[in-house]
C-alpha cells in the first residue's frame, strides 16, 4: 500500500468540508426525506451489479466498472430535489460501496465528497435556469414539463456536474499521483462531455417519469439501459484483464529464461510511464507505452538459452543472434491488435539517435517516439539495477550518463523528461538476481561470471602502438542501450547492459 501524500490528504479534507457545507442546509425540516431516501437507496443498489458476487462476477483491476454508469440517478436527484438534499443522495452509495485499493477509508471519503459537491453544483445550475418550473413544478401555471425548454436546465446541470468532477479529478491527480498540472487536466473534459450529456438526458427522463402519474417506479425503467451499458463495460474490463494476463505470462517466460534480468521488464514499463506522463501524453498512449516497456525484451524467447546464459565473451555470430531479438519480439506480438504503437517500440528500442543502432540503423525522428522512450527507460534501469556480477550505479550517476549520451544515443527530450520525473517521484533501485550466489562474501562482484545476454564486455588490454601508416584499433563499443563508460571511469563494469 502506498501512503497518501500529506498534500493529498489536505486536499481530500478540503473537498470533504465543502461537501459538508453543501449538505448542511438539508438538516432543516423542509427536506423531502422520503424522496432522498428512495433515490439514495436506488443509487447505492446500482453500485452492486458489476461488483457483487451475487449479481455478477467481480472484475479485478484498479478502475471500478460502475464508475459513472449510474450518474443519471444523481442528475435526476439534482433536477427533483433542493441542492442540499440532492447532494445527500450520493453519500450512502459512495461510502458503502466496495473499494479495491487501499487506503479504503480515504478513497470512500473522497468519492462521497466529490460526488456530493458535483451533485450540489448540478442542482444549483438547473435552479439558475428555472429547472423546477420547467419540470412542471407548478410555477407560471405549468404542471407538466415544458419541452423543449426543460432541456436547457437539464443540460446546465449535466455540464456543471461534468466540470466539477473534472476539476476535482485533476486536483487529486496533481496532489496524490504528483502529475504535472499541465498533464493532470489534459483530456479530462473532452473525454467526459459526451458521456455526461447522455447521463443528463437519462436523468431528465427519470425526473419526468418520477413526476408523471406513473410515479417513481416507472422512473426505474430508465436504469435498464444503464445496467446493460454497465454490463458491457464490465466485459470490456474482463477482456482488458485477459490482455494483461497474457502480457504477464510473456514477461514471466522471459524472466524464467533470462534469470539475471528478472523484474527488469516491469521496471522499464514503469520508467516509460514516468517519461510519458512528464511529456503530457494521453492516458491511452501512456497505457500502451507501459505495455511496450514491459514487452520490449519478449524477443529473448527466440534467442537460444545457451547464448543468453553463456559465461565468457560472445562470438560475433552469437552477437548477431542476440541482436535479432527485437525482430523476434516484433514477430511475436504482430497479431496482438491492442498493443498498437507498442509494436514499433519493441522492434526499434535498440536504435540510436545517430543511426548506429540496430536492427535497421534508423536515426533521429525516424525512430518511433515510443522506441525513443523505451530506449531511455531500458538503459536507465540496466545501469541502476544490481546484478549478480556488478553493483548498480547510483541514480544521479545514471542520469548524468544518459545526459552525456543525449543527442547521440538517446533523445534529449526523453532524458530530460525522465530526470524531471525522478526528481518528482524518486526511484527504487532493485537487485535482479541473487548476488550472493555468484559473488564470494566480502569480494566485489566479478564481471567475468556474468551471463552472456546481459554482461559487460571484458576489459581490453592496452593496445600496442600501431605500425606507421596504420590506423589505431577502434575503441570497444557499448552493448545494448547502455552507454559506454567514460575513459578512466571507476565503474568499468557498468558499461554492459541489456541487448
Amino acid at each position: 500500500m502506498r501512503a497518501i501524500p500529506g498534500v493529498a490528504r489536505a486536499y481530500i479534507l478540503g473537498v470533504a468540508l465543502c461537501a459538508a457545507a453543501c449538505v448542511h442546509p438539508a438538516l432543516d425540516g423542509s427536506t423531502p426525506w422520503r424522496a432522498v431516501a428512495l433515490l439514495a437507496t436506488v443509487y447505492a443498489f446500482c453500485e452492486l451489479p458489476a461488483r457483487s458476487r451475487l449479481l455478477g462476477r467481480p472484475v479485478s483491476g484498479t478502475v471500478p466498472v460502475t464508475a459513472g454508469s449510474f450518474f443519471p440517478v444523481l442528475l435526476a436527484a439534482a433536477l427533483l430535489l433542493p441542492p442540499a438534499a440532492a447532494a445527500l443522495v450520493a453519500v450512502p452509495g459512495a461510502l458503502c460501496g466496495p473499494v479495491e485499493r487501499r487506503p479504503r477509508t480515504a478513497r470512500r471519503v473522497w468519492r462521497a465528497a466529490q460526488l456530493a459537491v458535483a451533485t450540489w453544483a448540478a442542482a444549483r445550475a438547473q435552479v439558475v435556469f428555472g429547472g423546477p418550473v420547467a419540470l412542471g413544478g407548478g410555477g407560471y401555471g405549468l404542471t407538466v414539463p415544458d419541452f423543449p425548454y426543460v432541456l436547457l436546465p437539464a443540460g446546465a446541470a449535466a455540464l456543471a456536474f461534468c466540470l466539477v468532477l473534472c476539476a476535482l479529478d485533476g486536483g487529486i491527480l496533481v496532489t496524490a499521483e504528483r502529475l504535472p498540472a499541465r498533464t493532470a487536466w489534459r483530456g479530462l473534459l473532452s473525454r467526459s462531455l459526451a458521456p455526461h450529456a447522455a447521463h443528463g438526458l437519462a436523468g431528465l427522463m427519470m425526473a419526468v417519469l418520477w413526476r408523471s402519474p406513473y410515479g417513481p417506479l416507472s422512473a426505474l425503467l430508465v436504469l435498464l439501459p444503464m445496467y446493460i451499458s454497465s454490463w458491457v463495460f464490465a466485459q470490456y474490463h474482463r477482456e482488458r484483464a485477459a490482455h494483461q494476463a497474457t502480457i504477464r505470462a510473456l514477461v514471466q517466460a522471459v524472466d524464467i529464461k533470462d534469470t539475471y534480468t528478472r523484474g527488469h521488464s516491469e521496471r522499464v514499463g514503469h520508467a516509460s510511464v514516468l517519461i510519458a506522463r512528464e511529456m503530457g501524453m494521453e492516458r491511452e498512449r501512456v497505457e500502451t507505452l507501459r505495455f511496450a516497456g514491459i514487452l520490449h525484451d519478449v524477443g529473448k524467447l527466440g534467442v537460444p538459452t545457451r547464448v543468453l546464459r553463456k559465461d565468457g565473451p560472445l562470438t560475433p555470430e552469437e552477437r548477431r543472434v542476440i541482436e535479432l531479438h527485437p525482430e523476434y519480439g516484433h514477430e511475436m506480438v504482430r497479431g496482438i491488435g491492442f498493443l498498437g504503437e507498442a509494436r514499433s517500440a519493441i522492434l526499434h528500442h535498440h536504435e540510436r539517435l545517430d543511426g548506429s543502432g540496430y536492427p535497421y540503423g534508423l536515426a533521429g525522428d525516424r525512430i518511433p517516439e515510443f522506441a525513443r522512450v523505451v530506449a531511455v527507460a531500458d538503459a536507465f534501469d540496466a545501469m541502476t539495477s544490481t546484478r549478480s556480477y556488478r553493483r548498480g550505479r547510483p541514480v544521479p550517476d545514471a542520469v548524468a550518463e544518459l545526459e552525456r549520451c543525449a543527442g547521440t544515443q538517446f533523445d534529449p527530450e526523453m532524458v530530460r523528461a525522465l530526470a524531471r520525473a525522478l526528481d518528482r517521484h524518486g526511484w527504487r533501485t532493485a537487485v535482479t538476481a541473487d548476488e550472493a550466489r555468484a559473488t564470494p562474501q566480502g569480494r566485489p562482484p566479478a564481471a567475468e561470471a556474468a551471463p552472456a545476454a546481459d554482461r559487460p564486455a571484458p576489459e581490453a588490454a592496452p593496445a600496442p602502438e600501431p605500425p606507421p601508416g596504420q590506423a589505431p584499433a577502434p575503441a570497444p563499443t557499448a552493448r545494448g542501450n547502455v552507454p559506454p563508460a567514460r575513459s578512466g571511469a571507476p565503474d568499468r563494469a557498468a558499461r554492459g547492459g541489456p541487448r
